[in-house]
């Protein structure tokens, strides 16, 4: 019996497909980048029909690098960049703009309207979200009323939204299943989170028209068919979730009280808190962590929407880099009496000062700074963001938090200096799994579980497996100095100040 499970893994940058046997071990990949569109300031886009074929050229390349073919294949998983908007014609596929990416800031006056209005706490009650351009609906709403043509055709029902997920099983079905799953919902501002429903009252705020909107399904569930002339014809596609959610699942992070931190583009902090729905009180987001069995389990969530994204911009920008596995190396070797503080707020502060108008910048400059010194604020910057997320939720959940050892993932996580200064910095544990491709195992555990080749909640749990624990080794004296001028820092950058 096949056992293999394929996860398709579209993240912002780049699309991948991973191939896992049934020990849950990685035995092929194939990844290809894709371009990024910033048509202005604060505008990010992605063209949807690139990512399609990423996404076909990754399958085909992972079953290549395994040495299999589909029949090994017993079902598919999907995880993806949340929030980003795909709009399509019902009959056609094709695109009717461009995606609109969760970086982009340009509905920031929108978002800024509606608080005007007094509706954020309603948004907030209803989806455990804020009002900020991050989410998927005010996106959503600026599509349809700024691409010529498009407002009519969703109100005649001739088009689909969806967030990647659902643009992907779209295409992959032929056409034939237009669904998203409960994690992706959570995140258009639509969703209510309660009741787990569109919620009609939010959508007519953002005057989106419920003929757009897919049906939501669980995270683990049947969400169609590959169609007969694509890769992986006629296998089923079995588990869905957003990328920081199937990584809190790839860390096994099931029980109330586990978190997870996963950098990548962003940062994004999970702290599972079971069946209880925990509003926040410290600008933290209240979301659903998955729903399985038509039980939903909630979480804290933390967003900082540059991590990687900050060693891209050494690379690439400041180009003091050639490769992001130099960075910490570079780091390693500042000057240890300069206090260099970058806030990368390239697009804005995510989670907790939500501020869509805040821009970079960088405090502590003398005529010695050069390139390591940037290159460790840079990193640096990652560490004191997760610092303030974690306060955050210490505040907001008595459940546990403060003695909580994060499990970590993503791309930054292979830099033991980085990890170290996490530990640092936060004055807690971290622990490094020895999978790091959490967010593709997590969706691969939701397909396999689900078609019955891959083990349950409690065994999949039982084999996650540490690869090292960082512990912190700074003084106490030093962490409050070196947080204290971050804090500095953030107040002198933050566009309400």
């Amino acid at each position: 019996m096949a056992d293999h499970i394929l996860a398709i893994d579209q993240g912002t940058t780049s699309s991948r497909a991973i191939v896992f046997d049934g020990q849950q071990t990685i035995v092929g990949v194939g990844q290809k980048e894709f371009t990024q569109h910033f048509p202005r300031s604060g505008w990010v886009e992605h063209d949807p029909e690139e990512i399609w074929q990423t996404v076909l050229w990754s399958i085909e390349q992972a079953l290549i690098d395994a040495g299999l073919t589909a029949a090994d294949i017993a079902a598919v998983g999907i995880t993806n960049q949340r929030e980003t908007v795909v709009v399509w014609d019902r009959q056609t596929g094709e695109p009717v703009f461009n995606a609109i990416v969760w970086q982009d800031r340009r509905t920031a006056q929108f978002c800024s309207q509606l608080k005007d209005d007094g509706l954020e706490p309603l948004f907030s009650r209803k989806t455990g979200l804020l009002l900020d351009p991050y989410f998927s609906g005010t996106k959503l709403s600026w599509l349809l009323d700024n691409v010529e043509g498009v407002r009519g055709r969703a109100e005649s029902g001739a088009l689909c939204f969806g967030t990647i997920d659902s643009f992907l099983i779209w295409r992959l079905t032929g056409g034939d299943r237009h669904v998203t799953d409960a994690t992706n919902a959570a995140r258009t501002l639509m969703y209510n989170i309660r009741d787990n429903q569109w919620d009609e009252e939010l959508l007519s705020h953002l005057k989106v028209p419920v003929s757009l909107l897919p049906q939501v399904c669980d995270s683990a569930d049947d969400f169609g068919v590959i169609a007969s002339d694509l890769p992986l014809s006629g296998k089923p596609i079995l588990g869905v979730a957003g990328d920081q959610q199937a990584a809190t699942l790839g860390n096994a992070c099931f029980d109330a009280g586990m978190m997870k931190v996963t950098y990548g583009t962003g940062c994004f902090s999970l702290l599972n808190t079971g069946s209880e729905l925990v509003p926040s009180n410290n600008r933290l987001l209240t979301t659903i962590a998955y729903r399985l069995n038509g039980e939903t389990t909630y979480a804290l969530e933390g967003s900082i929407f540059i991590a990687g994204a900050g060693v891209q911009w050494l690379r690439d920008g400041l180009k003091i880099i050639d490769s992001a596995e130099q960075s910490g190396e570079l780091a390693k070797a500042a000057d240890p009496e300069q206090n260099v503080y970058l806030v990368p707020a390239f697009v804005g502060l995510g989670a907790p000062y939500w501020d869509a108008e805040a821009r970079g910048a960088m405090f502590g400059l003398t005529r010695n700074t050069g390139p390591a010194e940037i290159a460790k604020a840079t990193l640096d910057s990652v560490c004191y963001q997760t610092h303030d997320l974690l306060t955050a939720k210490r505040k907001d959940w008595q459940g546990g938090a403060h003695e909580t050892v994060l499990r970590v993932d993503g791309g930054m996580v292979a830099s033991d200096w980085t990890m170290q200064r996490l530990a640092d910095i936060l004055g807690a544990p971290v622990d490094r799994p020895k999978v790091l491709e959490t967010t593709a195992l997590g969706a691969a555990w939701l397909a396999g579980q689900r078609a019955g080749v891959w083990p349950g909640q409690e065994d999949f749990a039982r084999l996650w497996a540490r690869d090292r624990r960082f512990e912190p080794v700074i003084d106490a004296d030093s962490r409050s100095r070196d947080l204290a001028g971050w804090k500095d820092a953030v107040q002198r950058t933050l566009s309400n100040r």
